[in-house]
C-alpha cells in the first residue's frame, strides 16, 4: 500500500481538495485499496483547541461540484513523525515545502515534492483562500493528482 500525505498551510482548501480529488481517481481506477490517502496542514491556525476546522465552504463546493465529497474532513497539524509514516508528501506551494523542511529537519528518502511537479507545467497550486480562484486550484490539484497517479502506475 502507498502511503500519500498532501500539505498545505491550513489544511482547509488545497490540501483536502488533493486528498479527496486523488480518492477519487484511485477509485474510479479500481485502485483505492492500494492507498492510503490523507491531508494536513503546516500551521496549527485552522486547530482550536485540539480540533480543527472542517474543509473551508468554497472549497467543499468546488470539490461538490465535480461530484467528489469533503464531507467529514477537519484540519490536522503535520508532525515530524509523519516523514516516517508517509511514501510521498505532497505540498502545494513554496511556502509548504520550506515549512515541510522545517518540521522534518531534512528529507533523507526524498519523499517530499511539489504536487505540480507532476505536471508538465510544474510551479505551485494558488492559494484559493487569497485568490478566490476554487477552479484554478480545483484544475491544477486535479492536474497534479492525475500526474502523481500515473507516474505510480
Amino acid at each position: 500500500m502507498t502511503k500519500i500525505l498532501f500539505v498545505c498551510h491550513g489544511n482547509i482548501c488545497r490540501s483536502p481538495m488533493a486528498e479527496f480529488i486523488f480518492r477519487h481517481m484511485v477509485t474510479e481506477a479500481g485502485r483505492a485499496d492500494q492507498f492510503h490517502i490523507a491531508s494536513c496542514a503546516t500551521s496549527t491556525e485552522e486547530i482550536w483547541g485540539g480540533v480543527g476546522n472542517p474543509v473551508y465552504p468554497p472549497a467543499k463546493a468546488e470539490l461538490a461540484k465535480h461530484g467528489i465529497s469533503a464531507e467529514g474532513k477537519r484540519a490536522v497539524q503535520l508532525t515530524p513523525a509523519d516523514y516516517d509514516s508517509y511514501d510521498i508528501i505532497l505540498g502545494m506551494d513554496n511556502a509548504n515545502m520550506r515549512n515541510m523542511q522545517r518540521i522534518f529537519g531534512s528529507d533523507p528518502q526524498n519523499k517530499v515534492h511539489k504536487l505540480m511537479d507532476y505536471t508538465h507545467r510544474g510551479g505551485e497550486v494558488a492559494d484559493p483562500w487569497y485568490t478566490g480562484r476554487f477552479d484554478v486550484a480545483f484544475r491544477d490539484i486535479w492536474d497534479g493528482c492525475a500526474g502523481l497517479l500515473a507516474t505510480l502506475e
